[in-house]
């Protein structure tokens, strides 16, 4: 309705109800105009107690609607999008995961348009390809482990760097992650040697990159193992997907969110929260990619056992 619709009636109420006050009999001026004595006398309480304001129309949708989502669910939603930046789906699933929280997809969305938080930051946006590749996977644990090497920032003041090994199974998508100061063939070894004891079955092939640090001692200490060593081809990053793209996740979720002060320059304390972040997403953090299940649970799905060990 615009002003001028609503000027006009609340004039015409005003002056149905100067009439009755002139007139003197309720019931008549009702018939004469049409209305029942029951909006009669709701415009004169209005009127007697917000004066010709009173007269307009106000808003039909109750004040608290039933069928609601409650606030503090609502809060929920809008932490999640503002500081991991998850989709509509993927809140959905978190919030039924770990808060019991019951919510269709679609009353997310809603949520977060209404918040104006619908379009995510520039830097998080879906890339669009030309040619979409083909998800491939493993049919068993330890078939293939990706390994990668994250380059972190340096440490401020200081010419010093960290570095982040990787290790995610191809199949159930497990990770061993561990900080080094150093990143050469030897701390390879030492890594790999992590690898190995911490995961809790055989690993028959793992695949790297041709960087550095991966090179012939570390090619032939895994043939000493027993494990295959493979190379991605030069400049196919894409090869080595599962492990990039987990540390995409690295950067969103935990480095982004990471007080850094005082950990920088300590790797012992940076380790640890390494290992945490690391636990929740093994166990806690749910996967598109394995239909919702964590690591931990394909991994189960996959080898039907009941109990194994943590890492």
């Amino acid at each position: 309705m615009t002003k001028a619709e609503q000027f006009r009636l609340t004039a015409w109420r005003l002056r149905v109800l100067r009439q009755a006050a002139d007139d003197g009999n309720v019931a008549r001026v009702c018939r004469r105009f049409g209305i029942s004595r029951k909006s009669f006398y709701k415009w004169r309480r209005r009127h007697a107690e917000h004066g010709d304001a009173g007269l307009c129309d106000r808003p039909r949708t109750p004040h608290h609607p039933h069928g609601a989502t409650p606030a503090d669910v609502v809060s929920k939603i809008l932490y999640l999008r503002q500081h991991y930046h998850f989709g509509a789906g993927r809140i959905a699933a978190y919030l039924h995961r770990f808060h019991r929280v019951g919510i269709a997809i679609s009353s997310v969305h809603r949520i977060l348009t209404r918040h104006g938080m619908r379009r995510l930051p520039a830097n998080q946006k879906h890339q669009p390809h030309g040619r979409r590749w083909q998800r491939y996977e493993k049919p068993q644990p330890g078939h293939r482990l990706q390994l990668d090497v994250k380059f972190l920032e340096r440490i401020a003041g200081t010419r010093r760097r960290l570095y982040q090994f990787t290790a995610i199974d191809d199949c159930t998508r497990i990770r061993v992650l561990k900080i080094y100061d150093a990143c050469n063939q030897r701390t390879a070894r030492l890594f790999i040697d992590e690898v190995v004891r911490r995961l809790p079955f055989r690993v028959h092939v793992v695949q790297t990159d041709n960087g550095a640090e991966f090179q012939s001692e570390f090619h032939w200490y895994l043939e000493s193992l027993d494990i295959r060593h493979v190379y991605i081809r030069p400049r196919t990053p894409r090869l080595n997907g599962k492990v990039e793209r987990s540390h995409r996740v690295d950067d969103q979720e935990f480095y982004q969110l990471l007080d850094k002060d005082g950990i920088s320059d300590d790797i012992h304390l940076f380790n640890d929260k390494l290992r945490d972040w690391e636990n929740y997403y093994n166990y806690d953090r749910p996967h598109a990619a394995l239909d919702g299940q964590t690591p931990y649970e394909r991994l189960l799905a996959k080898t039907r056992a009941d109990v194994l060990p943590k890492l």
